[in-house]
């Protein structure tokens, strides 16, 4: 699940990051000063999903706070940039599945322990 976050968030934020700059830099050019601060609020929104994604593999809770970060930075600029809302949604989609991959790593971590903690002591009362 991981795995399947971090790659998925990375892709994501890869494209929010291009989207957003075409904008931004469409927009300076025709003069349209809000819709450009709003590619600028999505190009940040962007770079938070991929640095979420980055953490998601290592760090799956680290990388769901920075998800959400990322869908309230996308929200900010919603007003302008439409899109911005969709890819707030899918922020917050891709901070549950880190909490889950966070929550089942924690699991498996812990039944591993007490299967190391079960042999250790085995051991100790066979010799």
């Amino acid at each position: 699940m991981k795995i399947a976050t971090g790659i998925i968030a990375i892709m994501l934020g890869l494209l929010v990051l291009l989207q957003s700059c075409t904008i931004g830099a469409g927009s300076s050019l025709t003069g349209n000063q809000a819709m450009a601060e709003a590619g600028g609020v999505g190009a940040i929104a962007g770079f938070f999903l991929f640095v979420g994604g980055a953490f998601a593999f290592g760090l799956p809770m680290v990388g769901a706070i920075v998800f959400i970060v990322a869908a309230f930075v996308a929200v900010s600029g919603a007003d302008q940039i439409p899109d911005l809302r969709v890819w707030a949604v899918l922020s917050l989609v891709l901070a549950a599945m880190a909490l889950f991959a966070w929550g089942s790593d924690r699991k498996k971590r812990k039944a591993g322990a007490l299967v190391n903690d079960k042999a250790g002591s085995t051991n100790e009362v066979q010799q």
